[in-house]
């Protein structure tokens, strides 16, 4: 079994079923649960479509996107279109979060 990071430890897991994501201009950093994927933090650059068919492939059913700019709608617009229940972030509340700040630790 697959040690568990300080963060697992300390965050409770309400949404097994869930991903993160944070987009940027360039780049689009999407975590789903360690249990799913051998690598559970993928890029995509700048293939949308392929993000989605890989969130739907690993049974993710939530999606949470961190509200950069307007670089979400894209991508919430074709999760939503494949039936994900979508949330949007607002980035002030991560920030909040403890721990160094990265595209990586946003979207986990």
């Amino acid at each position: 079994m697959p040690k568990k990071s300080k963060r697992e430890m300390q965050v409770p897991v309400l949404h097994p079923d869930a991903a993160g994501v944070d987009i940027g201009a360039d780049e689009i950093f999407v975590a789903v649960p360690a249990d799913r994927d051998s690598d559970p933090v993928a890029t995509f650059t700048p293939d949308l479509q392929a993000a989605a068919e890989w969130l739907s492939a690993l049974g993710m059913r939530t999606v949470a996107i961190e509200s950069t700019s307007v670089y979400w709608i894209p991508f919430y617009q074709i999760l939503e279109d494949l039936g994900f229940e979508v949330y949007l972030v607002n980035a002030q509340y991560v920030r909040n979060v403890p721990g160094r700040k990265s595209d990586v630790s946003d979207c986990q």
